[in-house]
């Protein structure tokens, strides 16, 4: 088995109370949710069906509030908030994860983002063998920054609601990245 490098930050607890900015992309950055028209996003089935997962995470992690959130058309972003330190080996009050299948439960008893993640990415991946021809929806992993004041927080928000608009510009937009552009990092916009 090889060993992979984490891009986690070591040390940090992942189920501690913070707000996180994640970014989850698409196998080879597929357009798989839809497309940008007109600076908007314009969802397809599953694009809604992402946008559903998303939206019920709370549903299954109570200590979860969402925030500012958008599908683009090969990649989500999205603001998790933890407002309590859960635990990874907290299991009271467990909940069914996919809203695609009731008997399926998170891997292991963590509640970390990771495994927030790791079953948002399960609910569509599972939808997605069962409705398309795509068997390999996500790409490995996930991007994440642990959001550290309200000026980063607010940044933030209005990079994820702009982000349609600015499709021209972000390097997860395959057109961009086959000119040889190098658009601004989020980072450079926040």
């Amino acid at each position: 088995m090889k060993n992979r490098r984490s891009i986690r930050l070591r040390g940090y607890n992942y189920s501690q109370a913070g707000a996180y900015f994640i970014t989850v992309c698409a196998q080879n950055r597929e357009r798989l949710f839809g497309d940008i028209a007109d600076g908007q996003m314009v969802l397809n089935d599953a694009g809604r069906m992402a946008t559903k997962c998303w939206n019920e995470i709370p549903l299954h992690f109570p200590d979860i509030t969402l925030d500012a959130f958008v599908v683009m058309p090969n990649h989500v972003h999205g603001i998790l908030v933890i407002t309590d330190t859960v635990g990874a080996k907290n299991t009271v009050g467990a909940k069914k994860f996919s809203p695609l299948q009731s008997d399926q439960r998170p891997h292991g008893t963590s509640k970390t983002i990771g495994s927030i993640i790791r079953g948002f990415k399960i609910g569509i991946t599972k939808w997605m063998r069962t409705h398309t021809h795509v068997h390999d929806v996500w790409q490995r992993n996930y991007y994440e920054h642990i959001i550290r004041n309200d000026d980063e927080l607010n940044r933030i928000r209005e990079y994820i609601i702009n982000n349609p608009a600015k499709w021209d510009l972000d390097r997860e937009n395959p057109s961009v990245r086959a000119k040889n552009f190098s658009p601004p990092t989020m980072t450079e916009w926040v």
